[in-house]
């Protein structure tokens, strides 16, 4: 093959990749967003208005330890809030994270993750597919979110312009970046798989100290 062929292919690719790469800072994070946003925020504004309903619901602790009634209203409100700030790109590392760990949650607790089956028509599932597999679906749109950020179109992002804050802050992928890796990952599983959310709290300590103390 002609080496100037190939180098002329790769430079044209490598122009196609870089463009879609520039869009790739705005509308995957829009669309995961709004896509998770309105679905959190309308799920959790219809739970505050019915209620958990008549059957029982059954928390994993330290959940279990509130009365039920505040345990449902404060994890509702947590899903609406939370869902409302995707939407506007605020705070959205930590809105993802809530509703990460809210995820876990429900996944633990008997008897809710079928509530979650109205999150079903946001994503194009029937309903018959049942709320886990919405939540399931929720949690691995949040995980972009969490590690990668909202993208350009945000408030995020706005914000930090007057400030001065960088769009695109260097990437550190240390040990560090693994030990916060496996904290938040650990956080959601502790809920439904104790041993292996244990087990990711724990390597995120020992990254962390390896970082710390022996990598400098």
């Amino acid at each position: 093959m002609d080496p100037r062929l190939t180098a002329h292919a790769l430079n044209r690719w490598e122009d196609l990749t870089g463009r879609l790469n520039a869009i790739g800072d705005y509308l995957p994070g829009l669309a995961l967003r709004l896509t998770a946003g309105l679905a959190c925020y309308l799920v959790g504004s219809r739970q505050l208005s019915e209620g958990s309903g008549f059957e029982p619901l059954v928390y994993p602790a330290p959940i279990a330890w509130l009365p039920a009634s505040l345990a449902w209203s404060l994890l509702s409100w947590t899903m609406l809030l939370a869902g409302f700030l995707l939407l506007l790109g605020l705070c959205t590392r930590i809105s993802a994270l809530l509703l990460l760990l809210l995820c876990g949650i429900s996944l633990a607790t008997q008897n809710w993750p079928h509530q979650w089956t109205e999150l079903l028509p946001v994503f194009g599932l029937p309903t018959a597919a049942g709320g886990s597999t919405a939540t399931w679906m929720l949690a691995i749109m949040l995980l972009p979110l969490l590690f990668q950020g909202p993208g350009r179109l945000s408030a995020d992002y706005l914000i930090g312009l007057p400030l001065g804050a960088d769009p695109a802050p260097r990437a550190v992928a240390d040990w560090g970046a693994w030990a916060l890796a496996a904290l938040f990952l650990g956080a959601a599983a502790l809920w439904l798989w104790p041993v292996l959310g244990m087990s990711l709290l724990a390597a995120a300590i020992a990254l962390a100290a390896f970082q710390r103390w022996v990598v400098g």
